[in-house]
């Protein structure tokens, strides 16, 4: 599989970005962008446990229903959902309807809310390694890395759920904690 991907507007992508518009925006302005705010994180980190087992454009397109069933990702308001919420979420169709991620995420949600102020932000960044030479294809993209790991662990030590080693490395790359643009991609 070619690494790029050249798109109408000539412009070489990352080839994962395909031909769909949302995700070569995505790719252009969002993906591997730093991106600071323990509710920034905290909506990354819930649509990252969500897309476990899909594909990241299904959550792309499904991601404006979640931030309007997530009241906006606040994590106090996310906090405060019960049994109500639960079941307001189940039945709606335009998000991921996954009991198990539904519940991390309001947990999740309540586990920021003991943190202090940034507090999220500063222990995810604090995983970021040092910038590395950009990968030359897809071979060179890892799926996990001991830093992803290590992130992983320390989330769930303090109970936070769906943050697996994988996931976690894909929120990595969405954040710009690490930046695999392939060598060669205009955004290189």
């Amino acid at each position: 599989m070619t690494s790029l991907l050249t798109g109408a507007d000539g412009r070489a992508r990352c080839a994962w970005s395909g031909t769909d518009a949302e995700y070569q925006r995505y790719h252009d302005e969002e993906w591997a962008v730093p991106l600071h705010g323990d509710r920034a994180l905290f909506e990354k980190m819930s649509l990252e446990g969500f897309q476990a087992g899909l594909s990241w454009i299904t959550i792309l397109r499904k991601r404006p229903r979640f931030r309007e069933a997530f009241a906006g990702f606040d994590p106090r308001q996310v906090a405060a959902f019960g049994e109500a919420e639960i079941e307001a979420l189940m039945q709606d169709a335009g998000i991921i309807r996954n009991r198990a991620k539904i519940l991390a995420t309001i947990g999740n949600a309540r586990l920021v809310t003991e943190l202090a102020d940034g507090e999220l932000d500063e222990l995810m960044w604090s995983f970021a390694p040092a910038r590395g030479i950009r990968p030359r294809s897809f071979a060179d993209v890892p799926a996990v890395t001991p830093e992803s790991t290590a992130m992983s662990k320390a989330l769930r030590k303090r109970g936070f759920r769906f943050v697996g080693p994988t996931t976690m490395y894909a929120l990595m790359q969405s954040t710009g904690m690490v930046d695999d643009h392939i060598d060669g991609c205009w955004r290189t």
